[in-house]
């Protein structure tokens, strides 16, 4: 009767480890996928800094696609419509710009939305200032997850 009671209460503390580890296991792997959107959401918006600023009045509208295929929603509407504008102002201009350095950090996560800050410095030259001027543009981009995307769905720039 003993060793029943032995091998039973061994049984259950046997059960009762391994739902422990399961349960351990499932929480790890949710927190690993959490830190990997994490990652992902703060490499859009970087990816969305450097391409507004890696511009070229002769491939403009490659890079004004690039910029597009990186929004969603209102701000991809409202890039789609001043697109034209954009081209014309860079082929009037002559500009061109370039990135030196950008940072990004998360400010906030909430499941499929993240909210980023970006920081750029670059380098702006056009036909009036051909050894260029620097610039540094800060960014608070707010991310939609769309699929296994993260797409930025409004930016404003900051202070």
């Amino acid at each position: 009767m003993r060793r029943q009671v032995v091998a039973i209460a061994l049984s259950v503390l046997a059960i009762g480890a391994a739902v422990a580890v399961g349960v351990l296991g499932v929480q790890l792997m949710q927190k690993r996928g959490e830190q990997d959107q994490r990652e992902r959401a703060v490499q859009s918006a970087r990816q969305m800094g450097v391409n507004l600023m890696t511009l070229d009045h002769a491939t403009a509208k490659r890079d004004l696609d690039r910029i597009v295929a990186g929004s969603t929603g209102d701000l991809k509407n409202k890039l789609g419509t001043q697109s034209k504008a954009l081209l014309d102002q860079l082929a009037k201009t002559g500009a061109k710009s370039t990135v030196s350095q950008v940072d990004a950090a998360l400010v906030s996560m909430d499941g499929d939305s993240a909210e980023v800050m970006v920081s750029l410095n670059g380098i702006v030259t056009n036909a009036k200032v051909k050894d260029g001027a620097p610039r540094a543009y800060r960014y608070l981009m707010d991310l939609t997850r769309t699929g296994d995307r993260w797409l930025v769905s409004e930016m404003e720039m900051v202070p």
